[in-house]
């Protein structure tokens, strides 16, 4: 089923200070959705470290918010690296999430669209994200807007 189209008035912009108090409540709802709640949260010092990271212009870390009738419906995160394999930066889109009621509208697309172009006009040569291989819902529409690169992710918590 193809998407609806967006909130008509959606907005699509680089989060701001005042942005705060409704982004909050979209990062805990995403972290939440990944199991991180209740007993295992993030710490608020982490948290509050992301957001002051999002505003310093000495940090690779971004964010990007859509925004319809002055409701924030959905997040990006993303930062800037080096890689071995190419000249310019490659862009990590690290986090992204809308509202439950804003899926299936076109704001996650929205919000990986404006990413490209704005990672683009930063010089990155690839966007890239991970993301839960039983994420169904969101890999229907990452299957749209790039390629899987078959790759499997491994970590090691220090």
């Amino acid at each position: 089923m193809p998407e609806q189209a967006p909130e008509s008035a959606l907005q699509i912009r680089g989060a701001r200070h005042d942005d705060y108090p409704q982004w909050k409540i979209l990062w805990d709802d995403y972290n939440a959705f990944y199991g991180r709640s209740g007993a295992t949260a993030l710490p608020l010092p982490i948290t509050q470290a992301t957001w002051a990271r999002i505003h310093d212009a000495g940090e690779p870390v971004h964010a990007l918010v859509a925004e319809a009738d002055g409701r924030l419906l959905g997040l990006a995160h993303y930062l800037y690296h080096r890689n071995t394999i190419l000249i310019g930066p490659t862009c990590y889109l690290q986090d992204l999430f809308t509202t439950e009621a804003a899926r299936g509208r076109g704001v996650g697309r929205a919000l990986i669209e404006e990413l490209y172009r704005r990672a683009a006009a930063d010089g990155a040569e690839r966007v890239y994200w991970h993301t839960h291989h039983g994420n169904a819902t969101a890999r229907r529409l990452y299957d749209t807007l790039a390629i899987d690169s078959g790759f499997i992710v491994y970590r090691k918590n220090l």
